[in-house]
């Protein structure tokens, strides 16, 4: 992919904050004229040792008003983009192109109760930007955010994630919001073990968040990869849920950008 100048920005990279030996938090400067809807991502670029540039898109996980622009990224090992990434520190550049997209945004919905937001490894930075913005606590009645890793340091965010009904803008809202942890790999303290399908499958993650999966009150965002994307989507239409068009709103909708 290849992008002329006036369709990216050149931005600095204000902190970097390593959470695994494969998993890190970026942030930069934003531009002022950056617009984007939470949940939306943009393409970033990292310019390589040759002078070429590889491009990937990635969804914010910084919300539509902070001033900056936050990324949650893996290292992929072999990885062209990640490799440079994760290489890059405080003071260097990082190119975004100026056009932000992506479906994965509450005007999918017309309607529902409940919002869960289902989520494997990074999958869960847009969720982590609607969640920070005030239209979803005003939108829904409950809101259910399942983070699905590996292990549980992998587990991203969670001081933002406990302290959002803490903020001032949402004191009205408090209670609204479940918190659903799962690890795959280990038992880890206050998660579930297992995959998100399978504890679709078996009913445990209904029973933690104490209300049900439906096609009349539920709508359900999912991210992450796609295998996970795919299997949720069949047990949902399992359900009678179908993804959500223009032409036909459902109760599904999906961002799948590997």
């Amino acid at each position: 992919m290849s992008a002329s100048a006036e369709k990216f920005t050149r931005q600095t990279i204000t902190h970097v904050e390593p959470l695994t030996p494969s998993l890190f938090i970026l942030r930069t400067t934003r531009d002022a004229g950056f617009r984007f809807v939470a949940g939306q991502f943009a393409r970033l670029g990292v310019t390589k040792a040759d002078g070429t540039v590889v491009w990937r898109a990635y969804s914010m996980v910084s919300s539509p008003h902070d001033e900056f622009l936050e990324f949650l990224s893996i290292v992929v090992p072999g990885g062209e983009f990640t490799s440079e990434l994760s290489r890059l520190q405080v003071g260097d550049e990082l190119l975004v192109e100026r056009q932000a997209t992506g479906y994965l945004t509450l005007d999918r919905f017309v309607d529902g109760r409940d919002l869960w937001m289902l989520s494997t490894g990074t999958g869960v930075a847009p969720f982590l930007s609607i969640l920070q913005d005030f239209e979803v606590w005003e939108k829904f009645e409950r809101i259910v955010l399942v983070y699905s890793v590996r292990e549980g340091r992998e587990l991203a965010y969670q001081e933002l994630i406990a302290g959002l009904e803490s903020r001032e803008y949402l004191a009205d809202y408090k209670g609204k919001l479940t918190f659903i942890g799962t690890v795959s790999r280990e038992d880890y303290p206050d998660t579930l073990r297992g995959r998100i399908t399978g504890l679709i499958d078996n009913g445990e993650l209904e029973a933690k968040a104490g209300v049900a999966l439906t096609p009349e009150h539920s709508r359900v965002m999912i991210c992450g990869n796609p295998e996970m994307i795919d299997d949720t989507r069949k047990l949902l239409k399992a359900r009678d849920m179908q993804l959500s068009l223009s032409r036909r709103p459902g109760q599904v909708a999906v961002e799948n950008y590997w």
